[in-house]
């Protein structure tokens, strides 16, 4: 399987239950959704939820989904900040029928270059097969080192980039230290101008709620045929109007798509209070689609 084949990757969310256990029944059916419409899976990544999971709860999920057996590939998060753990974690990992690794920049401890090279090489030397790492700023509170970038590129294992800083810019940066290997949006709304810039692909939050609509507007951002950026933005920047991924399950309950839109804590639905931005969100994106046929 050629992951480069795959222009669009769904950072799946956690359904769960208002015991807060694996809502099972929702997850096999968004994962048919994403299955049905061609999309790649990340699964346990931020809008996943893990690093609010405890082991046994992702080991289970990992497990799940690989016995659904999904056409498409399948990237697990690996992320946090203590090496020990995320190498336990890795080390599971290598015994299940996985197709690639997300590695995200350790959060909160912000390493200068020579920590992350260390942190990246420890992980990427523990498994064997591909890892994209992650850059996102807002979430870890330090970018990915282009230093790191260029001496990691070169590792057998490396992939390519998930970029969310939110600058086309420096997306374009990563491109050029890392050698030219694949880098992917990692900002709904943005995907038009980073597309522009050579990125291959997203990493979507929107194709959760949006499944084979997110699939075409990736196409056409691709084929560079999109024409339609403000329903775009909007409805991207609506599934932010809360702490992702609060909105994405708020909308996907609301649509009887899962059962529940509960959150592992720190998370609270409650803090989202009103549905109507992604109600309208959700029908301008279906009336799009549907204008395309």
């Amino acid at each position: 399987m050629n992951l480069n084949d795959y222009s669009l990757w769904t950072a799946l969310i956690t359904p769960l239950t208002p015991g807060l256990q694996v809502d099972f029944n929702s997850l096999e059916k968004i994962v048919k959704e994403q299955d049905d419409a061609g999309n790649a899976l990340l699964i346990l990544g931020s809008t996943g939820e893990a690093l609010n999971l405890d082991l046994d709860t992702r080991k289970s999920i990992v497990e799940f989904v690989i016995n659904m057996q999904p056409k498409s590939p399948i990237m697990v998060g690996v992320g946090g900040h203590l090496l020990s753990a995320q190498l336990e974690w890795t080390r599971w990992l290598e015994s299940m029928n996985i197709n690639a690794y997300l590695m995200v920049t350790p959060i909160y401890a912000k390493p200068n270059d020579n920590g992350q090279i260390t942190w990246f090489e420890s992980l990427m030397d523990s498994v064997t097969k591909p890892v994209m790492l992650y850059n996102v700023p807002g979430r870890a509170g330090k970018d990915l080192s282009f230093s790191a970038v260029k001496k990691l590129s070169n590792h057998k294992n490396y992939w390519g980039i998930k970029e969310a800083s939110g600058s086309a810019n420096t997306m374009k940066k990563y491109i050029d230290a890392s050698g030219d290997k694949p880098v992917y949006c990692g900002d709904d709304g943005l995907l038009p101008e980073f597309t522009a810039k050579g990125a291959c692909g997203l990493i979507s939050v929107a194709s959760n709620t949006w499944p084979a609509e997110t699939y075409l507007y990736v196409k056409q951002c691709l084929n560079k045929t999109f024409d339609a950026k403000m329903v775009w933005t909007n409805a991207a920047n609506s599934l932010f109007i809360a702490s992702n991924p609060i909105p994405a399950k708020a909308l996907l309950c609301n649509e009887g798509r899962i059962t529940h839109g509960t959150m592992m804590p720190p998370l609270d639905a409650t803090d989202l209070k009103d549905l109507n931005l992604l109600v309208q969100s959700s029908n301008n994106i279906r009336t799009w689609f549907e204008d395309q046929k």
